[in-house]
């Protein structure tokens, strides 16, 4: 879990909000400052989660959920306000568990799209993870809109470090090395770090500018001063809870919480059934004792993540991976929760990873995400033509938004046309049609002049 302290700061801390400025209200990205933070949260809640529940389940900040955080709501708002509505949806998952309406929630979005949603957004990182490394560019030209590489060639040296990183981290995986996605980012690094020292290449937004330079970060070989240091608190905190509500329409703010709530939700259930499942915690009647508390600690993760500004925490499905050493208890937990807090004393460490070091580990976490598309039934047209359109919609219109509202939407209308309403959960409906207003927005400000 480990490269989460180095992930979460590139997806959050390069995307400026809608007022400009970067996580932490800073002119300039500050990645130490969201290291620190990201180490602090998963390292408390993964020790709350082992004395809670005793069950060996770690957390930190959600893959798919930070992106949606960063490209879906900071966009739209402040970074104040989007962390607000991160919270938000935090308190209402753990209102949804104390009173025990998950259980309703869980049942209301059919299996099929809540596997669409996983396989979108790995497919929307992935992209994501192409684009920062330069793999894939807008062209010049109208058409077509993208192109490989510069002009359609492989022709810089950070594009070779971001295909030598994906390639080895990709064989890393394949060969189900322990670390393989840390172990990637480490060893592009590095080799950036000779490429650097060799080519002398400057940034890609120098003065002049340099297509063919690194993307952000120039790597060089840190000093002491760049490996230590003492962790800053200053990210905790800076959240407004409902500043986002004043500044976009009460249906966009409510279906952005939402889309949040469905995501970590069921990210969730899959994951600890999963885990659970590998280390026989799971009962013969298909429950996991203590299921309560571990929702419970999940819920508060998900309001603390917002609450310290790194984006909703959730439980990790690379748990799995203490559970095959052996893990059965929280005693895990809590160990793996102060090697986090340990982590802190190194955020500075990820201020010289260029993105093209990086970038290979959003590819393959995309990869990752997207292996559960088999567990949809594509012979199924009532649940394929919505899951297809949940899947390409994210990476194709830069949303994940609009990639759930858009799969919603269809498997509503094809279950009305065949006369299967009754099959549809009365919570579709009402968010089939909060999306259908979501996307008609534009139409309907015109229709009444606002």
């Amino acid at each position: 879990m480990a490269y989460i302290v180095v992930l979460n700061p590139i997806i959050l801390g390069y995307v400026q909000d809608a007022d400009g400025q970067f996580l932490g209200d800073g002119a300039d990205p500050n990645l130490g400052l969201i290291a620190v933070a990201t180490a602090l949260a998963a390292g408390l809640l993964t020790i709350l989660m082992g004395i809670v529940a005793n069950v060996p389940f770690a957390l930190a900040a959600g893959l798919g959920l930070n992106a949606f955080v960063a490209y879906g709501i900071a966009s739209q708002v402040s970074w104040e306000d989007a962390m607000g509505l991160v919270v938000l949806e935090g308190l209402i998952i753990l209102v949804l568990v104390l009173t025990g309406f998950r259980t309703a929630v869980f049942h209301a979005i059919p299996a099929s799209l809540k596997t669409a949603i996983s396989v979108g957004i790995g497919l929307f990182i992935a992209l994501i993870g192409f684009v920062d490394a330069g793999f894939v560019r807008k062209t010049a030209a109208p058409a077509p809109p993208l192109e490989l590489g510069i002009g359609g060639g492989l022709t810089s040296w950070p594009i070779l470090v971001f295909v030598v990183g994906l390639l080895g981290t990709a064989l890393l995986v394949a060969r189900k090395v322990k670390g393989a996605i840390l172990i990637g980012i480490v060893g592009a690094t590095i080799f950036a770090i000779i490429v650097q020292a060799i080519g002398n290449i400057s940034a890609a937004a120098g003065d002049p500018p340099n297509p063919q330079g690194w993307g952000l970060n120039v790597p060089a070989l840190p000093g002491f001063g760049d490996i230590f240091a003492l962790p800053d608190f200053s990210l905790i905190g800076q959240f407004s809870l409902f500043g986002a509500f004043t500044k976009l329409s009460v249906v966009l703010a409510v279906l952005l919480v939402f889309t949040l709530l469905i995501t970590d939700f069921f990210d969730t259930m899959g994951t600890i059934v999963g885990v659970g499942k590998q280390a026989n915690l799971v009962q013969e009647d298909g429950t996991l004792p203590k299921t309560r508390e571990i929702l419970l600690v999940d819920s508060i993760a998900a309001a603390a993540g917002g609450a310290a500004s790194v984006s909703s925490n959730t439980t990790y499905i690379e748990s799995a991976s203490g559970v095959g050493e052996g893990a059965r208890t929280g005693l895990a937990s809590v160990v793996t929760g102060l090697l986090f807090l340990a982590s802190m004393f190194l955020a500075p460490l990820v201020e010289i990873i260029p993105y093209e070091a990086a970038a290979p580990a959003l590819v393959v976490v995309g990869f990752l995400m997207m292996t559960s598309i088999r567990e949809i039934d594509f012979t199924d047209l009532e649940i394929a033509i919505p899951a297809f359109f949940t899947i390409v919609l994210m990476p194709f219109t830069y949303s994940i938004a609009n990639g759930i509202g858009a799969g919603f939407i269809t498997y509503v209308l094809i279950k009305a046309v065949k006369g299967k309403t009754s099959e549809v959960h009365p919570l579709m409906w009402l968010v089939a049609v909060l999306f259908t207003i979501y996307f008609a927005l534009g139409p309907i400000k015109i229709l009444f002049g606002f």
